[in-house]
């Protein structure tokens, strides 16, 4: 049987860093050569394994659109070569990354793993080690054909997590979805998750710049503000409101600042901020006259696959009713529509 082979890209991030003088610092080839030594990684279940490092790791707060492009091309142009694909990333913005890769690689049909760590891979008690291992062992004999993240014995999918704790092996939640795959003694994958995109054909969107934003809602948020920030020349808004959508209604001006905005062609896209939960702004009238004013519903989305989907729409080219109709539709298992 011909050996799987899974390509490793290093983008940058805690778990290939190298201990220095001045704390742990990105090296160029440190994490190969560190691996070199893993025997684990000779195991005969194990895939042959390529590892790039990135000339310049990135560390992840530095993260933009323009890198999650350089890693979509990588993916690309490796695609036909290998059986499965992990990225090492920081862990700060990987759940920005994992959504927007998500959207990015229309038509994956091979499984993409983002994972990385909270502490260094060459300190002892690291959990680099488990998260890479069984990335690497899930992307070569699970072929879940989706972007996910893989965290503290995990498998999620990427556009459903957000990072819930600093400094915690378990950093990582899907809220609003179970795990594709949990790792114990055994690995159960949870097939009747696993969402399969139609088109085959592997093509990378490239995020043009449109301009987003992020709204958080808080008690007493002047009108003023919110009118300050929607007045700026904004195509798309995630705002993140209350339990499942609501606003302060009673704030004319600032409900009048919301109507202006969505009348004006923004596409504001309702988020609640609760970890858990789902967007229903029928349920209360604070949530109803968000909706009159002409805001959209992001149902369970996380607020970093809001953020992501609007760049992709956007990129698109479509025309901005066109876009707000496909902020509500599930395109890569983003989010749940009620029945």
């Amino acid at each position: 049987m011909k050996k799987k082979k899974v390509y490793i890209a290093y983008t940058g991030g805690t778990i290939g860093m190298k201990p220095s003088d001045k704390g742990f610092v990105p090296q160029e080839g440190f994490l190969e050569n560190t691996l070199a030594s893993f025997h684990e990684f000779k195991h005969p279940d194990m895939p042959e394994i390529t590892i790039r490092d990135y000339a310049e790791p990135i560390d992840s707060a530095n993260m933009t659109p323009e890198d999650w492009y350089l890693i979509a091309q990588d993916i690309q142009d490796n695609y036909d070569d290998y059986d499965g694909f992990v990225v090492l990333h920081g862990t700060d913005t990987m759940a920005y990354t994992a959504s927007a890769l998500s959207f990015m690689l229309e038509g994956l049909q091979k499984p993409v793993i983002l994972t990385g760590s909270q502490i260094p891979l060459t300190q002892l008690r690291t959990d680099a080690r488990d998260n890479l291992i069984n990335a690497v062992y899930l992307a070569a004999n699970h072929p879940i054909p989706e972007v996910c993240l893989f965290f503290h014995d995990h498998l999620h999918r990427g556009n459903r997590c957000s990072k819930t704790d600093a400094d915690g092996f378990a950093a990582f939640t899907s809220p609003n979805m179970p795990p594709l795959a949990s790792i114990g003694s055994t690995i159960k994958v949870r097939e009747h998750l696993v969402f399969k995109q139609h088109r085959t054909e592997l093509n990378v969107q490239k995020f043009s710049s449109p301009k987003i934003a992020i709204l958080t809602l808080f008690p007493g948020i002047s009108a003023d503000l919110v009118k300050g920030f929607l007045s700026q020349p904004l195509d798309g808004v995630v705002l993140q409101s209350y339990g499942s959508g609501n606003a302060p209604i009673k704030n004319e001006a600032l409900m009048e600042a919301i109507r202006e905005a969505c009348a004006s062609g923004q596409v504001i896209v309702n988020c609640t901020q609760c970890l858990k939960g789902s967007v229903n702004m029928a349920t209360y009238e604070t949530g109803n006259l968000l909706m009159d004013a002409g805001v959209i519903s992001g149902y369970d989305m996380t607020t970093e696959a809001a953020l992501a989907k609007l760049y992709y729409l956007f990129s698109r080219g479509m025309d901005r009713q066109s876009i707000r109709e496909k902020m509500m539709t599930n395109l890569r298992g983003e989010l749940t529509v009620p029945e």
